[in-house]
């Protein structure tokens, strides 16, 4: 009769006994019991905000799990320090110049960090170090951006409604372009002028050709011209003669312009002495009058009949001569 509390006593001893070690178990599981034995090091953060980020969110490394957000507390005088737990079996592959954002797990999820980056000329991190932050756009961000975008387009689209109410009534060179049949046609005129000078150039293009292969056309001036050296230097040589040429008539003309302005030369003395002009025309005049008497009396010679006989003979020389040539 006694034992029998002793033994309910025990027997509920061993029931609350296994109910608090299936308890501590239940705990382990759910709180991952591997994370929870497993040695970690503290990694600090400095945030300028930290967009709803709570202790226990979990912190990522390429995509696999290595920690948890320790604490938050405040530091300076707006920012926010977030001490992180990080285990010490992912410490090789943080670096020191590794950086840390805020991001989601999933498009509604929980807050998580990110550790990313990292180069092998820094030393693997090491407990107490601070990692750099990179600032990323939250969803207010997003919405201030899609507001200033809002106000954009509403700017935008109002000056679209002033710029075709403008068309519509005429005003600037494209509304009369639109509105103005004349401009139009002035505008169709040009395009034909253009068009026309554009065959123009067309035709004076074909005309450059064949001048072009007329110069590569053997037996022409042009060819030998541009080809043969001979012709060229003939060429040259003839006008460096005319330019000879051209270069002595200029210092004879200058020189009978100097003679001619000196009065005490011989031209100098018939263009400004009236007497010595009018005595050579006096000689002259006395010259051509001997010279006809000297004819009349050689006419006469010849009818004289002492002289006849001679001319005659003559006469007949010159005509064997003419025959025989």
């Amino acid at each position: 009769m006694n034992d029998s509390p002793n033994k309910q006593a025990v027997i509920v001893g061993v029931f609350i006994f296994l109910g608090l070690v299936f308890l501590l178990a239940g705990i382990l599981i759910v709180g991952n019991i591997r994370e929870t034995f497993n040695n970690k090091m503290s990694v600090i953060s400095i945030f300028d905000d930290v967009s709803g980020l709570k202790e226990g969110n979990n912190v990522w490394y390429s995509g696999v799990k290595i920690g948890t957000v320790s604490s938050l507390n405040f530091f300076g005088k707006s920012q926010v320090e977030v001490i992180l737990k990080v285990a010490t079996r992912a410490q090789q592959y943080i670096r020191k110049d590794a950086k840390v954002k805020i991001s989601s797990d999933g498009i509604i999820g929980n807050k998580i960090i990110v550790i990313y980056g990292g180069t092998d000329d820094f030393a693997q991190v090491e407990e107490g170090d601070t990692l750099a932050v990179e600032r990323t756009f939250t969803s207010e961000d997003v919405i201030n951006t899609l507001q200033d975008n809002n106000e954009n387009l509403l700017t935008i689209t109002s000056n679209i409604k002033i710029l075709t109410n403008k068309l519509v009534d005429g005003e600037g060179t494209i509304g009369k372009l639109l509105n103005d049949s004349s401009v139009y046609k002035n505008i169709n005129a040009a395009t034909a002028s253009l068009q026309n000078a554009a065959v123009k150039a067309q035709e004076l293009a074909g005309s450059l050709a064949t001048f072009s292969s007329g110069l590569n056309k053997k037996g022409t001036l042009a060819n030998e011209l541009t080809t043969d050296t001979v012709v060229f230097n003939s060429v040259k040589a003839s006008v460096l003669k005319l330019q000879q040429m051209a270069d002595t008539a200029k210092v004879f003309i200058t020189n009978l312009k100097q003679a001619g302005s000196n009065p005490n030369s011989a031209i100098g003395v018939l263009l400004h002495n009236k007497e010595a002009g009018a005595y050579l025309k006096e000689s002259m005049k006395n010259l051509e009058s001997s010279s006809k008497k000297l004819d009349a009396d050689l006419e006469a010679a010849q009818h004289n009949f002492l002289l006849r006989g001679y001319f005659k003979k003559k006469a007949k020389t010159a005509e064997k001569d003419s025959i025989g040539k």
